[in-house]
């Protein structure tokens, strides 16, 4: 998969990170640089491999699922920039 000066803006754009025109070349050279390399990652056997979570086997402790009125939403919005009734407002990120 090959990316283009074009990709980087828009992927950039989407992120909401400011790049200078004359740094998009560079910055897809290195994103080829690091696709080659996850693409070499599939010439890897991975037969009889387990998948794993962890490098160490451990349990999470549980806790009891009990059901609650919930929280007060004034205070779990309190801190938010932008609210819309009881609900977060956040920018669209996605096109």
């Amino acid at each position: 998969m090959a990316i283009d000066a074009a990709t980087v803006r828009k992927v950039a754009r989407l992120a909401r990170i400011a790049e200078p025109e004359d740094r998009l070349e560079s910055l897809a050279r290195e994103l080829n640089g690091i696709m080659t390399w996850i693409e070499q990652l599939n010439e890897v056997d991975t037969t009889g491999v387990e998948p794993m979570t962890s490098a160490v086997a451990m349990a999470l402790p549980l806790r009891e699922d009990i059901v609650t009125e919930g929280g007060d939403p004034s205070k779990v919005l309190s801190n938010a920039p932008k609210t819309t009734g009881n609900f977060f407002v956040v920018p669209k990120v996605v096109e």
